[in-house]
């Protein structure tokens, strides 16, 4: 792949990595603070960033699974996270080669579209099968996410970012 201009190369993530950061963002979505609509989901931000920079190593098995576990920790309809989770990573391999050219403030803009998808796909089946709109706080939430964007690029690329160990021979 051809990186853009003035981007450093990364080293390799380890899965170990993935895999703790994605369960931390499911624990941190676990907990008991109440049913908050402008609530960002982190879990679905965790889910793009990873289906975008390791398209190979983030599914959608994943990220079924993932939704189905919120389903079951937040007593909801039982597919409603494991939908729009799913459909959510898929999006993201789907426009990672496009999302990678920009820059972090511009791809927070494109990822907007994608959490707003995401959770009107989590709203429609539990309007569909009987529940209350959570009011328009909802909307604020798409917009929390794409703002902790830039966040999560700089948190979850530093370990990928150290340089690697200097050799006499190699000028990289």
């Amino acid at each position: 792949m051809i990186m853009p201009r003035g981007e450093p190369l990364l080293l390799p993530v380890n899965p170990v990595f993935i895999g703790a950061s994605l369960a931390v963002g499911l624990a941190l979505n676990m907990l008991p603070l109440g049913r908050i609509a402008w609530m960002p989901d982190l879990l679905m931000v965790l889910l793009v960033f990873w289906g975008a920079h390791q398209p190979l190593r983030m599914g959608m098995g994943t990220a079924f699974v993932l939704g189905l576990c919120m389903d079951v920790g937040q007593s909801t309809l039982l597919g409603q996270h494991a939908l729009s989770y799913t459909v959510l990573s898929f999006a993201a391999v789907a426009i990672h080669r496009r999302l990678l050219w920009f820059g972090v403030p511009s791809q927070a803009l494109q990822v907007l579209p994608l959490f707003a998808l995401a959770h009107a796909l989590e709203l429609l089946p539990r309007l569909a099968s009987g529940g209350i709109f959570p009011g328009p706080g909802l909307l604020a939430a798409p917009l929390l996410e794409a703002l902790l964007w830039p966040l999560a690029c700089g948190v979850l690329l530093a370990p990928q970012r150290r340089p690697p160990d200097s050799d006499q021979n190699r000028p990289l």
